[in-house]
């Protein structure tokens, strides 16, 4: 998980979800949207949806644009359709890389991906060539001041956490996917502050990144992420803190 999560610890710093707040609600819109078109727009009988909701809620997103999110998604409300499409390539130095994307124009999305790979020495791959490189898995990052460790593994590890990793001034708990929910609950039951909850992917192995090379691979990083249709971007890219310093800055 090194260079995921050393990166989002550094964009955590540096403020930069506050930063982008109109690309943040873009992005949780979409997923609100779609989470209530495929499961239907009762929050306690969606899981997805409730994710988004969460998610929404920690960005501090209005209660009426989740509402309005909700009502395009069931029908409603007249909204856009959109299409989840996953693009897998490789980026400078070999480093395998996820795109997820929500797009109401595949044609468009799927231009904009290709050129960024291009533009900053990576490129386009078949199916599973990225994929099968990481593990899906859910994410629960804590409030270290608001718990221990020792009671983490006893509220966590009991209904199904795998593992608790320490980060500066939190916890990050890892989960199988299918206990993200179990945990999640959990933790919040016993009044843990959590800073994010999200199913994402970490990769088995990293590439370890310098120089030049590493700053081409935050270039595309960061351009990837920025595009209003990307949702989720994974790369196994392993680059000394410095580095991350120094261009977050």
């Amino acid at each position: 998980m090194s260079g995921h999560s050393k990166w989002s610890t550094i964009k955590h710093k540096k403020g930069a979800a506050d930063a982008k707040r109109g690309k943040v609600f873009t992005k949780l819109i979409k997923e609100i949207t779609t989470s209530a078109r495929i499961g239907g727009g009762d929050a306690s009988g969606n899981a997805r949806l409730r994710k988004a909701i969460d998610l929404a809620k920690a960005a501090n997103m209005p209660a009426d644009n989740v509402e309005r999110a909700i009502k395009k998604g069931t029908g409603e409300l007249e909204g856009v359709i959109y299409e989840e499409i996953t693009y897998e390539g490789y980026g400078p130095g070999g480093v395998a890389v996820i795109v997820e994307v929500m797009t109401d124009n595949r044609n468009r999305t799927v231009s904009d991906v290709r050129h960024m790979f291009t533009k900053f020495a990576g490129g386009l791959g078949e199916t599973g060539c990225a994929s099968r490189m990481f593990d899906s898995v859910g994410l629960i990052v804590v409030d270290k001041s608001t718990t221990s460790e020792e009671q983490l593994m006893e509220v966590a590890v009991e209904v199904g956490a795998k593992d608790i990793r320490e980060e500066d001034d939190r916890f990050e708990i890892l989960t199988p996917v299918s206990a993200f929910d179990l945990v999640h609950k959990a933790v919040k039951d016993a009044g843990v502050k959590v800073l994010s909850a999200e199913l994402t992917r970490i990769p088995q192995n990293t590439v370890p990144l310098e120089g030049k090379t590493a700053e081409t691979m935050l270039k595309l990083f960061t351009q990837l992420e920025d595009h209003d249709d990307v949702q989720n971007v994974y790369a196994n890219f392993d680059i000394p803190d410095d580095v991350l310093e120094n261009f977050s800055s």
